[in-house]
């Protein structure tokens, strides 16, 4: 017997969570399937694979189940559609084209981990795929939504990224070295300097400040003390001190003012990637205009950083259009795979 055929498989894997979806020729959701984050350089190779796979699988039981067919579009803004007959739940799945888009792909090694990490999960979940496609997430993201065209994307959630393509279909990257030694201006930074603040305004060499009692309330923490060894004890993770972003947020809000420092930091972090991106691409002496697409936690729900970073950029690049990309990234992704296949 032949395999049930679906046209796409897209995969959008980041610091938090992996998404992926099944999508027919126009580029409309037929099942999806979550699971946690597939990036190896945060949570390791074993867990990236786990969570690739089951993500994968997900998806494939939802195309597969009777009368499941589109169901789950709703939760991303797509309309449901009638249901395409498949195969059985753990039989073969052919796909024309599966696209990932993985964060932590920065590297030649890193390209040699995350295809091993692709093959196994579509060999386990046996879907068979005429091409595939491996990229970092911010590269499909762009090209799916720019659909080629000039511009640039930011990203800034979990981790942070500035990619871009000029007209000459040159690319050029800034950040996104991980949070050892990057990540500037995403939400696991934002979290760090919150800590740092606490902790300076303990010893005395900052201002003390609001969001100290925010961080110790939410981390169910006694004292500095505590938060000092809670930075170093086995609970500590970057997920969890990406979340302490909503906090700052918060924070500054109320008017606090070394939250409103870290999150002006956070912009001109941002806006320095940007600015170089452009620079490498000479998009600044472009004639027309080109996007700049906002992607991420930090942006969508952070207007100081937003808003911030767009004053910035609109200063330096006039003929920057800054967007925030209001869909999710993985419409990105779909729309990198149909223009592979020609669709759109």
């Amino acid at each position: 017997m032949n395999p049930a055929t679906v046209p796409l498989l897209a995969v959008d894997g980041g610091g938090t969570k992996c998404l992926a979806v099944f999508a027919d020729a126009e580029g409309r959701m037929l099942a999806s399937g979550r699971a946690g984050s597939c990036n190896y350089q945060g949570v390791g190779r074993e867990a990236a694979a786990r969570e690739l796979t089951r993500a994968i699988r997900e998806a494939k039981r939802q195309w597969t189940a009777e009368g499941n067919g589109g169901m789950t579009a709703s939760s991303l803004g797509v309309s449901p559609i009638e249901h395409t007959p498949a195969a059985e739940e753990d039989g073969p799945l052919q796909v024309a084209c599966a696209v990932f888009g993985l964060a932590g792909l920065d590297t030649a090694y890193d390209r040699r981990i995350i295809e091993e990490l692709v093959h196994e999960a579509l060999t386990s979940t046996q879907v068979q795929a005429d091409r595939v496609v491996v990229e970092n997430d911010g590269v499909a993201a762009l090209l799916g939504a720019s659909g080629g065209d000039p511009g640039i994307l930011i990203i800034a959630g979990t981790g942070s990224i500035v990619y871009g393509i000029n007209a000459k279909g040159d690319s050029a990257r800034a950040g996104g070295w991980g949070h050892r030694v990057g990540d500037e201006g995403s939400g696991y930074w934002i979290g760090k300097q919150a800590i740092r603040a606490a902790l300076r305004g303990y010893d005395g060499r900052g201002a003390a400040t609001p969001l100290t009692d925010k961080l110790l309330q939410h981390l169910k923490l006694q004292n500095e003390e505590e938060l000092f060894n809670w930075a170093y004890s086995a609970a500590y993770s970057v997920d969890k001190t990406a979340d302490l972003s909503r906090l700052v947020g918060e924070a500054a809000q109320e008017g606090d003012a070394s939250a409103c420092r870290i999150l002006e930091a956070a912009a001109v972090e941002l806006f320095l990637g940007a600015q170089a991106v452009i620079q490498k691409l000479g998009l600044s002496k472009a004639e027309s205009p080109f996007v700049v697409i906002l992607q991420g936690g930090v942006l969508q729900h952070n207007p100081v950083v937003r808003c911030r970073l767009a004053e910035q950029i609109a200063a330096f690049s006039p003929l920057a259009r800054v967007n925030e990309m209001k869909r999710e990234p993985i419409f990105g992704v779909i729309g990198q795979g149909r223009r592979l296949l020609n669709l759109g």
